[in-house]
């Protein structure tokens, strides 16, 4: 575990070519004062990183080094990864369900989508209830969520210390922003975890508006993963902006724009505790941009379970982790953009999504947990 909260973390000096890169790279685009440039910038050959330390305007993050290969997830496993991804946890009796049904699940990582304990001064229960059920040194990797970003329902400062990341090659701030290559060597999938759209301690939102550093820093990893040619790109965030729940568009229309630009294959979110899983979109002829709370049949690229890799990306709430449910809005403006939802007034459910990629062809599925029968499935598929 690293040291006591609020330890800085160590820098390594860059080399000078990667300075004068990351410089450039910033030129013209800094923040205010209350955003400072966020950290592990890449670029497309992925030749420059921005320096990693936390400032007093930024949560203070804590970098935890690279553990080295963990059970699962190497160069030397077979061609797939398998990965969960889930939000909204708490600490009850369906938290524990959810994660059992993680656990029998037997993926490599999973991916905790924001919103953990619930609870001021929890976060060593909490860990300690994950430790427990899926293993000390499982991979259950952190993105914040507004319960625990600004400290008033847990400090995500202290759940990175007791759920510290477990893969090798992460770059950014964990617990708010990273990315990561899995296998490290010859990846399969690159994860890019953001957190747009929710207060940190100092009350203000991290600024992810078009051509800001932050939204320059996640279209970087995006560009710099296609460069690399890895196969599959997943975004995830705790707050969504397609909604049909509680919330609407908490993560903005600029990030979600760009992101089915890019044609980023899956965008993963929580904070509405329901699920959602929208058709294949795709900006073209038609649909210049995604609208919240409008709907614009031309930016429906597939609307079947069966889509096609490069053509659009599909966005996925997974909030039932455990957490009271929300009720999904089927009135809503925005619906005809979805295949599927399960909320506290349809088919109610917990569980977990449940993802696997091969070179080829990315299939997912919604795995209920124990006492719930909502089911979902969909692939893409390079054809």
């Amino acid at each position: 575990m690293s040291g006591p909260k609020g330890t800085r973390l160590r820098v390594k000096a860059l080399p000078a070519a990667a300075v004068v890169t990351a410089t450039l790279f910033l030129t013209g685009c800094q923040p205010a004062a209350t955003q400072p440039p966020p950290a592990g910038i890449p670029t497309a050959s992925e030749t420059a990183a921005a320096s990693e330390t936390a400032t007093p305007e930024t949560p203070v993050l804590r970098r935890t080094p690279d553990p080295g290969t963990t059970a699962g997830v190497s160069a030397a496993a077979p061609r797939s990864v398998h990965f969960t991804a889930q939000g909204d946890v708490g600490m009850g009796k369906d938290a524990k369900r959810v994660l059992d049904t993680i656990a029998g699940l037997k993926p490599q990582l999973s991916l905790a989508l924001g919103d953990f304990s619930y609870q001021a001064g929890k976060e060593k229960e909490f860990c300690a209830m994950v430790a427990e059920k899926l293993g000390a040194d499982f991979p259950y990797e952190l993105i914040t969520g507004n319960h625990e970003s600004d400290g008033h329902d847990g400090d995500i400062r202290n759940f990175v210390q007791c759920l510290p990341n477990r893969l090798p090659g992460l770059k950014g701030e964990y617990g708010t922003q990273w990315y990561v290559d899995v296998p490290e060597q010859n990846p399969l999938v690159r994860i890019i975890m953001v957190s747009p759209g929710i207060k940190f301690q100092d009350g203000n939102k991290l600024d992810y508006s078009k051509n800001s550093p932050r939204w320059l820093w996640t279209a970087a990893a995006v560009d710099a993963a296609k460069a690399k040619q890895i196969p599959w790109t997943v975004v995830g965030m705790h707050t969504p902006c397609l909604s049909i729940g509680k919330y609407d568009c908490v993560a903005g229309k600029d990030l979600t724009n760009m992101l089915v630009e890019k044609k980023v294959d899956l965008v993963l979110t929580g904070h509405n505790h329901s699920y959602q899983r929208t058709h294949q979109l795709s900006l073209g002829n038609g649909c210049t941009a995604l609208v919240p709370g409008t709907f614009s049949a031309a930016c429906v690229k597939d609307s079947d379970a069966s889509m096609a890799k490069g053509a659009g990306t599909v966005f996925a709430t997974s909030g039932l982790g455990g957490a009271g449910l929300h009720p999904v809005k089927e009135d809503d403006s925005e619906i005809r953009y979805f295949a599927t939802w399960s909320g506290q007034n349809r088919r109610a459910a917990f569980g977990t999504l449940d993802v696997t990629a091969t070179p080829d062809r990315l299939d997912a599925r919604f795995v209920p947990a124990e006492g719930s029968s909502f089911k979902d499935s969909f692939t893409i598929e390079k054809k």
